[in-house]
C-alpha cells in the first residue's frame, strides 16, 4: 500500500487550501499516480505552532509502478505545479505531499526514509490516514493505526470539513 498526506494552508490557482487538496488529487490521477482511496479532508492548526493560517489535510492511497525515490520526484513535481517554494522547514505552503509508506518498505534514507519518520505523532496524519487504511500497522514496530491515534495527546485538534466524505 502506497500512501501519501496531502496539506495545503495558501491558497493556490486552484484556490482555498481544500480546493487545492482536491484538484491536486486530480493532478495525482493525472500525473499516472491513480488515487485508490481518498480520506475526507480534515483541518488542523500549523505545526509547529505559529501565527501561520490553519492547514487542510488529507490522505491518499496510490497505485504505481513507480519506484519510491522517482515517486518522490513526482510528488515534487506536483508540489511546484501548485506553487509550492520550498523556503525554511514549517513555512506556510500552497501544497505539500509527503510519502508516508510505501509496501510497508523501512528505509532510513537515503531519501526518501521510509516511513515518514515524524508521521506517528501527527493527528494531522493519522487521522486521515484511519479514513483511507483502518487496518494499516506501522511498517517499522508493527503498531496499527488505532493504537497510533490513542497515543495522540489530549487537546489534539484535528477534525474533518463538513461535508468532506471519503472514497474508496
Amino acid at each position: 500500500m502506497i500512501l501519501v498526506a496531502l496539506g495545503a494552508n495558501l491558497p493556490s490557482e486552484a484556490g482555498e487550501p481544500a480546493q487545492t487538496l482536491r484538484a491536486a488529487m486530480d493532478a495525482l490521477d493525472a500525473a499516472g499516480l491513480r488515487v485508490a482511496r481518498r480520506s475526507r479532508i480534515f483541518e488542523s492548526p500549523p505545526w509547529p505552532p505559529s501565527d501561520q493560517p490553519w492547514y487542510a489535510n488529507a490522505v491518499v492511497q496510490l497505485d504505481t509502478r513507480l519506484a519510491p525515490a522517482a515517486l518522490l520526484d513526482r510528488l515534487h513535481a506536483i508540489e511546484r505545479a501548485f506553487g509550492r517554494v520550498r523556503t525554511v522547514p514549517n513555512a506556510a505552503r500552497a501544497l505539500d505531499l509527503d510519502l508516508l509508506d510505501y509496501d510497508g518498505i523501512v528505509n532510513p534514507g537515503p531519501a526518501p526514509i521510509l516511513p515518514h519518520p515524524r508521521m506517528r505523532e501527527r493527528a494531522f496524519v493519522l487521522l486521515p490516514l484511519a479514513d483511507v487504511a483502518p487496518d494499516w500497522h506501522h511498517p517499522a514496530d508493527g503498531t496499527g493505526i488505532a493504537t497510533l491515534v490513542a497515543a495522540l495527546p489530549d487537546g489534539t485538534v484535528c477534525r474533518p470539513l463538513p461535508n468532506s466524505p471519503a472514497s474508496s
